[in-house]
């Protein structure tokens, strides 16, 4: 057998995605360790790793996770949760309803893992004092914060990384995926209710029980830091406001979340080490490794090949956004979003190249695949495998069948319902067989 470039390609791909599903070595060191022999084997030069790296990304990302872990010090996030216990008035529907939403919208605008790692013990905590289950609680909470953060350029990686490919701005996502993610959130929430609203019913004595031990928490209690917090906020919506400004003002996201977190770190002047320190640099260099990978495949010709290959079996925009949908969802249930993401990229692109195609709406298709198709299995996103881990060490277990059988429930509503709305927003892509 001759080991072509292409083959080379193709094969430390394959066994550099084996490794990160297998997760007995951390895939950011897999990541790099594949990019390295990529390079060390003559298949990228120097010029052309530093090409497909897309540094967009990740100061995107760097920039967001300085301003949520300087806020955080704050003790914002909580007091957030705090409140929207209280709104509930210790009724468990209201409770499950209102953090569900509350993370969907967090999760819009921060990071999903962030999110649910400021949310879960506020949950497992109101759960105790209504001495209910906390299972609802944290499985509606786990489908939120996938379904949220579809909802914008900034909530989940593939969309970050779709938008840095494709152009595409803040906007944008917010007018075609966020009623997407509106719609699904309403479809969720009544299956949510119809799944757990006999088991989540008590008394009205019960229920003022509750009501009162939840007024007990004090939010006040939960600022730690009342200057930070009130600069916190502050800087957050002038950063939101950007994002929505920041294609009129020529301005990248990632300049807007870099021009945040400067403000930020210099106005409140928290240790820079220490707010550094904590930022998720082991998923940069994940990023990095992973984009020189996808490139490779792209140099040697494989991501076109496969482009030429669609071109000629695939009768049009609406079956081509059909089958990138339903493919990068299932896909995105079994491996991590991201890498997938990452080889669907070059691959709409070179089918926009042919002609042959509007790649516009497959833009759109490959972000509602990969954002709801972590909500199949349990280990389908991040924030499913943190939510999932916090549960195993307070006492709570879902197996993963059980977790894959809600999980299918919800993705194919969720994704179909997407899908649905991608063809009334572009009825020109219709297939023959709708």
């Amino acid at each position: 057998m001759v080991f072509t470039p292409e083959i080379i390609a193709l094969l430390v791909f394959i066994v550099t995605y084996a490794l990160i599903v297998d997760e007995r070595i951390h895939r950011a060191v897999c990541a790099m360790a594949g990019a390295s022999v990529l390079i060390l084997f003559g298949i990228l030069s120097w010029d052309q790793v530093l090409h497909h790296i897309d540094f967009g990304t990740i100061f995107l990302l760097m920039g967001m996770m300085i301003i949520v872990n300087t806020s955080r010090n704050s003790g914002l996030f909580e007091y957030i949760a705090i409140i929207t216990g209280k709104a509930a008035k210790g009724n468990p529907i209201y409770v499950l309803f209102l953090f569900a939403i509350v993370t969907a919208v967090s999760s819009a605008f921060l990071d999903n893992v962030t999110t649910v790692l400021l949310m879960t013990p506020m949950i497992l905590t109101i759960s105790r004092l209504m001495n209910i289950n906390p299972l609802p609680f944290l499985i509606s909470e786990i489908f939120a914060s996938n379904i949220g953060g579809a909802a914008t350029l900034i909530g989940d990686p593939p969309n970050i990384m779709i938008a840095s490919a494709s152009g595409l701005g803040f906007n944008d996502f917010l007018t075609v995926m966020g009623p997407i993610a509106i719609v699904d959130m309403v479809v969720v929430l009544i299956i949510l209710y119809a799944l757990y609203g006999k088991e989540l019913k008590i008394s009205a004595d019960d229920q003022k029980t509750i009501a009162h031990a939840i007024n007990g928490l004090d939010e006040k209690s939960a600022i730690l830091d009342k200057p930070l917090f009130t600069k916190s906020v502050i800087v957050l919506l002038l950063v939101i406001a950007l994002f929505f400004l920041h294609s009129s003002l020529g301005l990248e996201p990632a300049e807007v979340a870099l021009i945040g977190a400067s403000i930020l770190l210099i106005w409140s002047r928290e240790s820079p080490e220490l707010i550094l320190e904590k930022i998720e640099w082991p998923a940069l260099f994940f990023f990095g490794g992973l984009f020189i990978l996808v490139g490779g495949l792209v140099e040697t010709g494989l991501i076109t090949s496969i482009a030429d290959v669609m071109i000629h079996s695939v009768n049009g925009t609406g079956e081509a956004m059909f089958i990138i949908t339903w493919f990068s969802a299932i896909a995105s249930g079994l491996v991590d979003n991201i890498p997938l993401t990452a080889a669907m990229i070059p691959l709409i692109q070179d089918l926009g190249v042919s002609g042959a195609f509007d790649i516009y709406p497959l833009w759109w298709a490959l972000s509602l695949g990969a954002c709801l198709g972590g909500n199949l299995t349990a280990i389908g996103a991040s924030a499913n495998v943190v939510v999932l881990g916090i549960m195993e060490r307070e006492g709570e277990s879902i197996t993963f069948i059980q977790f894959l059988k809600l999980g299918a429930l919800i993705t194919f509503t969720t994704v179909t319902t997407g899908l649905i709305l991608l063809y009334i927003m572009f009825p020109e892509t219709i297939p023959i067989v709708f």
